[in-house]
């Protein structure tokens, strides 16, 4: 919790109405908050007191939140409504439409907009009536809208960690159209076909065996399709939580689709240590999966150990999961706690397993990233492509790509900027 001024109350204070209030701008926020809740919250501030602010903080921190992806939500909403008043004008600026000139505005932290829109419900503030003078001598602008950006074309672009709380939700509606499609392997077991270019020599005697030994005709063969397992790997820390969400909202899209093409869809999530979520998956609700995998991984928002759970994926599931020619996505920043040395040697082993293995990384989405974190360092010689993972449209091109063996995304550029 960042440090906060002194909480003062006002002449006639109404803390309970207060908290109410709080309570509905959660809500509205996403967090799951009935009237019990808030009740509960009324009486744990009356038993606690409301003279440290660290105090008040935690009380109603343990009534409210309950899992950990709610925690950044209510740290937002508490610093508006409680701290800094003045940051109304931050909020009205974010809900307000603005002409941009050459100045990039300051991008808003994670939560800070869906804070934002609960407290103000979702509405922009009123603009002024302009004067009757300019009223009467409007200027009629034509705009050519035929070149500018849809707001589907916007959304697809937007940044996870920067959408509001309807944004996401339009989010998750497209990546649940999106597709991953593959193609098969060859494989050398052949199947019946009449085209095929191979003779099947043990169906044609065993033909002939039927009709007294007289071959009549040869019976063809073609090669069986082979399709290929999917293995994702998901980083569920601090920085990654909110692309984790989204990745995994996709992926439950691709594992429930028909005629995919995937043998099989494994999902296994990390943080501090290593979760096989795949059995969730096949829970036709989204929600309803989501909550059991999170459920089940208890390192949501936690710290980061990459190397440590790479080694316990190739020590307990590699074998198991990784046949069939099993292409891997990796979904993490690459910001390893680890202080073993051993995330290289980890990422080598896991290359060598699998057919193709794909790099998704949100930091790719800004134009000066550098590989100069030593994990990042470590872990991208050892990966067949690099890649953003960042937003709808990052996600849309991996469908694009991953089919494709020359795909290397920003792998190169990244290592020739290492030499």
């Amino acid at each position: 919790m960042p440090e906060y001024l002194p909480l003062e109350l006002p002449e006639n204070p109404k803390l309970a109405n207060n908290i109410t209030h709080f309570a509905r701008a959660l809500r509205r926020a996403g967090l799951p908050i009935g009237p019990g809740r808030i009740i509960d919250a009324i009486r744990a501030v009356e038993a606690a007191g409301f003279t440290e602010k660290r105090d008040f903080y935690w009380t109603l921190h343990a009534c409210f939140v309950n899992r950990p992806e709610h925690r950044a939500t209510f740290n937002q909403i508490f610093r508006l409504y409680w701290r800094d008043p003045r940051y109304l004008e931050h909020m009205m600026s974010m809900m307000l439409p603005a002409v941009r000139g050459v100045q990039e505005d300051k991008v808003a932290e994670a939560a800070e907009k869906r804070a934002a829109e609960a407290l103000l419900d979702g509405k922009a503030p009123e603009m002024p009536e302009p004067p009757e003078t300019e009223r009467e001598e409007e200027t009629v602008i034509e705009v050519d809208a035929s070149l500018t950006m849809s707001a589907e074309e916007k959304l697809r672009r937007l940044d996870f960690e920067q959408m509001s709380t309807a944004e996401i939700a339009a989010a998750k509606k497209m990546l649940a159209q999106l597709r991953l499609p593959v193609k098969p392997i060859p494989s050398r077991r052949g199947m019946a076909s009449p085209t095929g270019r191979q003779t099947d020599w043990r169906r044609t005697i065993r033909a002939s065996m039927r009709q007294g030994g007289e071959m009549r005709s040869l019976a063809r063969k073609t090669p069986r399709p082979r399709w290929p397992n999917l293995v994702v790997l998901c980083d569920i820390s601090g920085s990654m939580s909110q692309y984790s969400r989204m990745v995994l909202h996709f992926l439950h899209a691709v594992a429930n689709e028909k005629g995919a093409g995937w043998a099989k869809v494994h999902a296994f999530t990390f943080g501090t240590r290593l979760t096989n979520i795949t059995r969730h998956l096949a829970t036709r609700d989204v929600d309803a999966a989501l909550k059991a995998a999170g459920a089940e991984a208890q390192d949501w928002e936690g710290g980061t150990r990459i190397a440590s759970s790479l080694h316990a994926f190739n020590r307990d599931w590699s074998r198991r999961v990784m046949g069939q020619g099993a292409v891997v996505l990796l979904i993490t920043d690459g910001l390893d706690r680890d202080t073993d040395g051993l995330l290289a040697k980890e990422m080598e082993r896991l290359h060598l397993s699998a057919r193709r293995l794909i790099w998704l990384n949100p930091l790719l989405r800004w134009d000066g990233f550098a590989p100069k974190a030593t994990g990042i360092r470590a872990m991208l010689p050892h990966v067949d492509s690099f890649r953003a993972g960042h937003s709808v449209q990052s996600l849309a091109d991996l469908a694009a790509v991953i089919s494709r063996p020359d795909d290397a995304g920003e792998k190169l550029r990244l290592l020739n900027a290492l030499e």
